[in-house]
């Protein structure tokens, strides 16, 4: 695995549980306000743990953390993802995992395994918008829809989250993810916030109360909705 980072006490990253969290290098999507620009971009210049430190870490604090949140970049770009979670399921944690929901498949293998608690996944926009919110031109929707289906019907602990820019997101893009995602029991709204490891300087963030028009919005559709990483 190739571990760039490592968070070793997060009360944020795991909801409900003390936990840890591992950073990932690489992803296939280029958002520009992304927050990881170095495990985006070039992840070979960023420092690197060996998995073998991690666990000995981890197998230290056993008793006292209680899960590991895997996160990115994109972890479900590597093949040995399975593997290396199978190591954190033998020291006794609970798994979560971060992704962007491009392959489905790695999704449902680890569920289906055992190996994964809990889900965040990003929804970036919209599906109308949403090869110009990751950057990436004539992006087919079929695998960010079959996770998300998927996520909703499968009985895994899921969340979907938004980070919300104001120059990339609209009242008519919640209307839009509404109808999409009508049902799912868990959507946070993030606010954006702008720092120097952004891929794309320049973006700013909406208030609380344009994000609580924008959470209205999702409640209409049926979905618990609500804001996260803002200050009221």
């Amino acid at each position: 695995m190739k571990i760039h980072g490592f968070n070793k006490l997060t009360l944020l990253d795991y909801p409900g549980h003390l936990g840890a969290t591992l950073f990932l290098g690489g992803c296939n999507f280029r958002c520009p306000f992304c927050q990881n620009a170095g495990l985006v971009l070039n992840p070979e210049a960023e420092p690197f743990i060996e998995d073998t430190e991690v666990l000995a870490y981890l197998k230290k604090r056993q008793g006292i953390l209680e899960g590991v949140c895997v996160t990115g970049g994109e972890p479900t770009l590597f093949k040995d993802l399975p593997l290396f979670i199978e190591n954190l399921k033998a020291l006794g944690y609970l798994v979560k995992l971060d992704t962007n929901g491009s392959h489905p498949e790695m999704i449902r293998s680890l569920f289906e395994s055992g190996l994964i608690d809990y889900v965040a996944m990003d929804i970036k926009s919209s599906p109308e918008n949403y090869d110009k919110v990751i950057g990436c031109r004539n992006f087919s929707m079929d695998a960010i829809m079959e996770s998300a289906t998927y996520l909703m019907n499968c009985g895994v602990d899921y969340e979907f989250r938004t980070t919300v820019v104001k120059e990339l997101h609209s009242e008519s893009d919640f209307y839009r993810i509404g109808e999409w995602l009508h049902g799912c029991r868990q959507y946070f709204l993030q606010a954006y916030k702008d720092s120097e490891n952004v891929i794309q300087a320049g973006f700013h963030s909406y208030s609380y109360e344009e994000l609580e028009v924008f959470v209205q919005i999702l409640k209409e559709q049926g979905i618990d909705a609500g804001i996260r990483g803002i200050d009221v």
